[in-house]
């Protein structure tokens, strides 16, 4: 039986789902190569997991599916996938801490939110000006 791993990641409003299995080191967002996704900074920062783990990724195929949120926010959530989805193929510790040193954030998610906005002003904290005259 082929071994499969399933993944999730958020960052803000993007949540990415992804599937690691054994494969030809084939890496997928939105069915598009990760070397023709777009922008390049997005690229760049989803392929960091993908550089610190070195020759693992060459025998597993990584496909990506991220749903809401801005090209950044997007791209972080894929990364989250990838770092925590190697992790758990290899069940390897030292990668882990490799992961947590480079960056945190690839492996634990980051709690903040944008706050809801309220009544009587612009925004979450604005407010309407009074001018008493």
């Amino acid at each position: 039986m082929r071994k499969v791993i399933h993944t999730s990641g958020k960052r803000k409003t993007a949540i990415a789902r992804g599937t690691i299995s054994e494969g030809k080191g084939r890496v997928r967002i939105n069915k598009v190569p990760v070397e023709l996704y777009t922008p390049e900074l997005a690229r760049l920062k989803i392929m960091e997991p993908l550089q610190l783990a070195g020759d693992i990724v060459n025998d597993v195929d990584i496909n990506i599916k991220v749903v809401g949120g801005g090209i950044v926010g997007q791209a972080e959530a894929a990364r989250m996938v990838i770092a925590r989805g190697l992790v758990e193929w290899t069940q390897d510790m030292d990668l882990k801490e490799k992961f947590v040193r480079y960056d945190r954030t690839m492996l634990v998610g980051d709690p903040r939110r944008s706050e809801p906005k309220k009544y009587g002003g612009r925004g979450a904290r604005a407010r309407r000006q009074k001018s008493y005259r």
